[in-house]
């Protein structure tokens, strides 16, 4: 018989859980990979992975835990957690720190941070959805007064926003967030199509200015490829006149 791996998520804790049972083999790391991106996709602060009913039986399958935790660390940046073994050695290979059992993984991560400090906004793809981006962006950066991370977080999200109304046409998620002193800006398509950096554009080139606008004003940047779709992110911090000129 084929191999299997089933997946259940409990939100109703200070983090998402999600208990994975089954088994971890070759074949089965493509629906775990993509059932671990589902829910970091929507920017929890935190994650926690049962793995007690998980059985591994391919050693070089861990290594989807540790690509996981490689292509998040810089967004959504949260903090994960395995727990539900006794045996913690086993699972040292992924990189992620490992519980016992539940409460204890929680109990490691300690409460929430303030509510407020991450945003989601669904959005059609229609003319005004940037509009739409902007207000929020600015009314969250004086909340959280951040007013200097404003500007430019609302040109990047404009960016990704007028990408996906004038090429994916999907329903889109644009996804804020305070990072100390800096903030995340991340949109959420459904199109498949992976963002192409091609470096300079010719002075008399109509348009292709997108990624690049996104990489002279972000300090980190990238996207995640999602079983549904896609997600491109973006890390800012405050700049200086003389840098943003």
């Amino acid at each position: 018989m084929p191999s299997e791996v089933r997946h259940q998520v409990d939100r109703g804790q200070a983090y998402p859980l999600v208990r994975l049972s089954g088994v971890l083999d070759g074949a089965t790391t493509t629906p775990v990979r993509s059932a671990l991106l589902d829910v970091l996709a929507a920017q929890p602060e935190a994650l926690v992975v049962d793995i007690g009913e998980l059985r591994v039986i391919e050693a070089d399958a861990l290594g989807v835990l540790r690509d996981v935790l490689a292509e998040t660390r810089d967004w959504p940046g949260s903090h994960l957690a395995l727990c539900g073994t006794p045996d913690a050695a086993a699972w040292e290979p992924t990189g992620w720190p490992v519980w016992p059992d539940v409460p204890g993984a929680f109990a490691s991560l300690g409460a929430p941070g303030p509510v407020g400090h991450r945003v989601v906004v669904e959005l059609e793809p229609v003319v005004g959805a940037a509009r739409l981006c902007r207000e929020v962006i600015t009314e969250a950066c004086t909340r959280w007064d951040r007013p200097d991370l404003a500007g430019n977080a609302c040109i990047v999200a404009t960016e990704m926003v007028n990408n996906v109304v004038s090429h994916a046409g999907t329903p889109m998620s644009l996804l804020l967030a305070l990072h100390g002193d800096t903030v995340s800006v991340a949109v959420r398509d459904f199109s498949a199509t992976a963002p192409r950096f091609g470096g300079p554009v010719a002075p008399t080139a109509y348009g292709g200015r997108g990624l690049l606008l996104i990489d002279a004003l972000s300090e980190r940047w990238g996207h995640l490829v999602l079983a549904g779709g896609k997600i491109i992110w973006a890390r800012l911090g405050a700049m200086d006149r003389d840098a943003a000129a």
